[in-house]
């Protein structure tokens, strides 16, 4: 029976990425499509559908081939109903009926779950995890997500806000967060956390620094150009990522000293800064855990890149698995 297929789709919102796999979680093959978020975001689950129905055709496989279906989406997930509701990037305020308008305009079982927590079990499956049973995900993007496995089962909680790594509050009298209250890890570690970070620092401030003198000239500054620019040595921007560097090491730290995971594994686009941050975090990490954390839990960095989201989406379909 292992010569069955697995359907991963990561929803996001500009692109929805879809990949047929494995069930040893190898991409056979991997395709996008716009998302398209106009009118409510009425578009996106018959696009999904016609998008799949498509490709199974186009490689004449039939939906015997197939055990299932698995999606990574924003918003919030109800993993039980298979609906998502409050995704605004996706411009779906509403309850979306997702799992049971793929599953019959498909014709093939659905699962879902929440975007971080599936890119999360992507990098446990085959990734940085190595497929040990406690893994802890942190992606740093536009936003700052996560996601929690402890004893091979992801954390979702009682309301599934379970692994909202993003809202670890890192600095008391930090900025105000979307979320309502201070200080999140969000605000200082996403891509855009780390700029407005760099913003009140400048202000303070005195010496040599081109990034500064960017930022104080309003030009646009990026969290790349800011990590490119410590690495180069630019003293100001080696000042903005040490403080990045102790809040993520602080939130890490925490979940260290609650979970003594295997490894926290870092990923998402703040993450191509690579070894430099790696080695960064670790270093504040080593300083905020106790003992037996230090010597058994690591920071590493993310492998699966972009796929991470495909890979961990298919990997919900191996329930059905009968």
């Amino acid at each position: 029976m292992s010569e069955k297929k697995i359907i991963g789709i990561d929803l996001g919102g500009t692109t929805i990425k879809f990949g047929i796999l494995t069930l040893e979680g190898e991409i056979q093959d991997k395709w996008a499509i716009e998302t398209r978020i106009t009118n409510e975001g009425k578009y996106i689950i018959p696009d999904i559908i016609e998008s799949i129905n498509h490709r199974i055709d186009l490689y004449n496989l039939t939906k015997a081939d197939f055990l299932g279906i698995g999606m990574g989406s924003p918003g919030s997930v109800d993993i039980e109903n298979v609906t998502v509701k409050g995704a605004y990037n996706l411009n779906w305020k509403n309850i979306q009926q997702v799992g049971k308008e793929i599953t019959e305009g498909v014709g093939l079982p659905f699962a879902i779950d929440n975007d971080a927590n599936v890119a999360a079990l992507g990098e446990r499956w085959v990734g940085a995890g190595a497929n040990n049973p406690d893994v802890i995900f942190v992606t740093l993007g536009t936003g700052v997500g996560g996601g929690i496995i402890a004893a091979g089962n992801l954390i979702h909680g009682v309301a599934g806000a379970g692994g909202e790594i993003g809202h670890i509050t890192v600095d008391v009298d930090g900025f105000d967060c979307t979320c309502g209250k201070k200080g999140c890890l969000e605000t200082v570690a996403s891509a855009t956390g780390v700029v407005r970070l760099a913003r009140k620092l400048s202000e303070e401030y005195e010496g040599e620094s081109q990034i500064k003198d960017s930022i104080d000239n309003g030009e646009q500054v990026t969290s790349k150009d800011i990590f490119g620019a410590a690495e180069a040595g630019d003293r100001f921007a080696v000042i903005v990522v040490d403080k990045v560097s102790q809040y993520l090491g602080l939130a890490c730290g925490n979940l260290g000293n609650t979970l003594n995971p295997d490894s926290i594994v870092i990923g998402g686009g703040v993450s191509a800064a690579g070894e430099f941050l790696r080695n960064q975090v670790e270093k504040y990490f080593l300083e905020y855990t106790f003992p037996q954390v230090q010597e058994t839990t690591s920071i590493k960095l993310a492998q699966l890149g972009n796929d991470a989201g495909i890979i961990g989406a298919a990997s919900l379909a191996m329930k059905f698995d009968k």
